[in-house]
């Protein structure tokens, strides 16, 4: 089985759903309130482990209440949280997520003990494949892209200045359209390939500035579209280590993406692999 380690996020997220999103200085009324799991780290370790791969996730949270409940669906799913550590002082990450009809949202999040992780946890990391994002200190995924050796994924959300060593060490990086273009050209000192997602429009691979794959989402029912970016990261991860061809990865990526839109919360709505191949 394809072992993934993952580095990243514990939050819990409170889901508003709104008639529509405010403006800025605007009060919006009306809304239903729901609490899920989530953290980027977390999707993406409970996407792999869903789409059949064996995953550990490097993480810290708080010694609090929400703590448990953050991590529930991790443990049910069978993710290795071995390496999940506690912090005292610190509480569990917090996301608070505004969602319109349409699916659409706004986050801020509080990262809490997020920031407790430690360039330390990343040392002897045993996995075919190693995820990251930027909800955890930047000096933590700089140190894993120099310590670890195998397939090294950043997922550069949320955008954040990132040493361009770690972009040099990808062998993939993921962006969606607006981190695509507050990064600009600096992507292009990715040695790998860049995988840039574009909601229900067209997903591009590209390899030194040219497109080498392209692939549409499918057309689904979108409720909320937190944690779609999350499952598309782990599922082209799987794919292209598992050596699919970079065309058929985006496409199984696109449809686990859109998949996991069509559910409230990020990880309630995670697909399992035999979801995805019904969309395909």
């Amino acid at each position: 089985m394809l072992s993934v380690a993952v580095i990243g996020s514990v939050n819990i997220d409170i889901v508003a759903r709104v008639s529509r999103l405010p403006v800025p200085g605007e009060t919006v009324t009306g809304a239903t309130l729901s609490r899920f799991p989530g953290g980027k780290g977390a999707n993406q370790a409970l996407a792999a482990k869903r789409l059949g791969a064996d995953v550990r996730l490097i993480a810290c949270v708080g010694d609090d209440a929400s703590a448990d409940e953050a991590l529930e669906l991790l443990r049910e799913g069978g993710v290795n949280l071995s390496q999940c550590r506690r912090v005292g002082d610190a509480t569990t990450g917090t996301a608070l997520i505004a969602v319109a009809p349409s699916g659409e949202n706004h986050i801020v999040v509080a990262p809490g003990a997020n920031r407790a992780v430690t360039p330390e946890a990343t040392q002897a990391i045993q996995a075919d494949a190693l995820i990251c994002q930027l909800e955890v200190p930047v000096p933590v995924i700089v140190q894993a892209a120099q310590s670890y050796s195998g397939f090294f994924c950043i997922n550069l959300a949320p955008a954040a200045e990132i040493d361009v060593t770690v972009l040099q060490r990808a062998d993939l990086v993921v962006v969606n359209e607006t981190e695509a273009d507050w990064y600009g050209r600096s992507l292009d000192a990715c040695r790998g390939v860049v995988a840039t997602t574009r909601g229900s429009g067209v997903a591009t691979i590209e390899r030194n500035g040219e497109i080498i794959a392209e692939a549409t989402p499918p057309t689904v029912d979108v409720v909320d579209t937190t944690g779609a970016g999350d499952t598309f990261t782990a599922a082209l991860v799987i794919a292209l280590v598992e050596q699919q061809a970079p065309e058929e990865a985006l496409r199984f990526a696109c449809a686990a993406g859109a998949v996991a839109t069509t559910n409230m919360g990020a990880q309630p709505s995670l697909p399992d692999r035999e979801q995805v191949l019904a969309y395909l």
